[in-house]
């Protein structure tokens, strides 16, 4: 896949699908400063997308559900990279719905992790591309933020905010060459979601990263991933509220 962008932030570097992303955009050179917890992950992406073609990689370990640290962790990838293509965003978690249920701290945290820190991380690398003219966010949300479902809303709740805070930038930003696509993945057979029984509908991260790359590079505005998941969210969004509590799923 030929691909354009040669400086790239990617936020949660060590997901299954932010590593297959990152292996096509390095097939054509392209620079890189990967963010993440795990130090020693870290190091081993950097060397695997070294050897597919990379130009340059840099590491930058950090929670980012401290939000304090946010700030720092731009600043640096910017000193790295001077002019930032594109910055994709795909930190995330799969809480327990149910210790959500049982413990509001748990609540909070899975909002943290999931919806405020991407939030954060979007109004900073926005900042600076505004001031650069040019770039583009794209930011992993989710089609479980489309509809609350009584199986995990929680996660649901965090996705919702991180797509409408998209959309709202993407509007704002319409004039600035500055781009935002928002991503919709549906199931993904990733280590997210080992502890959940496969099905037809689950996709593998190489096919989904290679729609979001497409997508990005196309400027697209949303894109679901696969495809068909714009389908059946539509039928979904359009149950009424009465039968749509009664469902479980």
């Amino acid at each position: 896949m030929k691909t354009s962008y040669q400086s790239i932030v990617i936020i949660g570097a060590t997901s299954a699908i932010a590593q297959e992303c990152a292996r096509l955009w390095a097939k054509n050179g392209a620079r890189f400063v990967l963010v993440g917890r795990n130090e020693d992950h870290l190091r081993a992406i950097a060397q695997d997308l070294t050897t597919r073609g990379a130009q340059h990689v840099a590491v930058s370990v950090a929670d980012l559900r401290a939000r304090d640290a946010h700030q720092a962790i731009v600043d640096a990838s910017v000193a790295t990279l001077q002019f930032i293509d594109a910055v994709l965003i795909a930190h995330g978690t799969l809480p327990d719905q149910k210790a959500c249920e049982e413990s509001v701290d748990a609540t909070m945290d899975a909002l943290l992790t999931n919806g405020i820190s991407a939030i954060s991380l979007m109004h900073r690398y926005a900042t600076v591309m505004v001031g650069q003219e040019g770039g583009e966010i794209g930011v992993i949300s989710s089609v479980a933020g489309e509809r609350g479902r009584s199986s995990n809303y929680t996660y649901g709740a965090a996705k919702a905010a991180v797509t409408t805070y998209a959309s709202g930038l993407r509007a704002r930003l319409v004039d600035t060459g500055v781009q935002v696509t928002t991503i919709l993945p549906g199931f993904v057979d990733t280590p997210m979601t080992a502890h959940v029984p496969k099905g037809f509908l689950f996709a593998s991260a190489a096919s989904v990263a290679k729609r979001i790359v497409k997508a990005m590079e196309a400027r697209r505005d949303v894109v679901y991933v696969p495809g068909f998941w714009k389908w059946i969210m539509r039928i979904v969004r359009l149950v009424p509220e009465g039968v749509f509590k009664r469902l479980k799923f």
